[in-house]
């Protein structure tokens, strides 16, 4: 059996095996969007864009693009952490497919232990009646996945609105300016939308942003 195959079972046939690896692969968009800082860095992205109100400058291919390798870049040395743990004795016949998905997945669940909350892990654990073991890195993926992305999606939106404020300030002042003038028959957000721009260009805002994402997503210590 070639060392490709040997990803599974040695007892599986070569036709189921390239059953399950398709079906894995057909799972991996799923991954990537939904277990890795991906899913963070769209949603605060997108709050960015409606805030500055450019409607679809940058575009969805800019903005997937960008998330798309932020991801890869946060996620490298978690990757790599289980490549040497999982595939690397696996190859050399050190670990069974078994020990190996093990160890592998040992990286992966520490970083997303490391961004679960308390409280969204108790209330997937509630749900599932499943007891809660005696030390947070002995939950199971199933807990910790969906607890990922709840906990994931509250962080995202938290930092979208905190992005939203100064740019509503903004169209605060110049909605009250514009009444106040009588110049009803221009849309504020027309007006508003240079000064937004201009504010967001001097306070280089796309390093603001991008660096403070990458900071509080970078695995820590390696």
């Amino acid at each position: 059996m070639t060392p490709s195959v040997g990803l599974l079972d040695k007892n599986t046939g070569i036709p189921m095996q390239i059953v399950i690896l398709l079906t894995a692969l057909t799972l991996l968009p799923a991954v990537l969007m939904s277990l890795t800082p991906f899913l963070r860095i769209t949603v605060v992205l997108h709050f960015l864009r409606q805030a500055l109100g450019t409607q679809s400058t940058p575009s969805n291919q800019v903005l997937i693009g960008m998330a798309l390798f932020l991801t890869l870049l946060i996620m490298q040395p978690v990757l790599g952490e289980v490549y040497e743990r999982g595939w690397l004795p696996l190859e050399r016949g050190e670990m069974s497919a078994i020990e190996a998905f093990e160890a592998g997945s040992r990286p992966m669940r520490d970083f997303l232990l490391r961004f679960c909350r308390e409280k969204d892990i108790r209330l997937l654990l509630e749900v599932t009646h499943t007891p809660p073991p005696s030390k947070p890195r002995e939950l199971e993926l199933k807990i910790l996945m969906p607890a990922y992305v709840l906990s994931e999606l509250r962080a995202g939106f938290q930092i979208g609105a905190i992005l939203f404020l100064p740019f509503l300030i903004i169209d605060l002042v110049v909605a009250s300016v514009t009444l106040s003038i009588g110049m009803v028959q221009l849309p504020p957000v027309m007006l508003s939308a240079p000064f937004k721009i201009l504010l967001f260009v001097l306070v280089d805002g796309w390093n603001l942003v991008i660096g403070s994402l990458v900071r509080s997503l970078y695995p820590q210590g390696g």
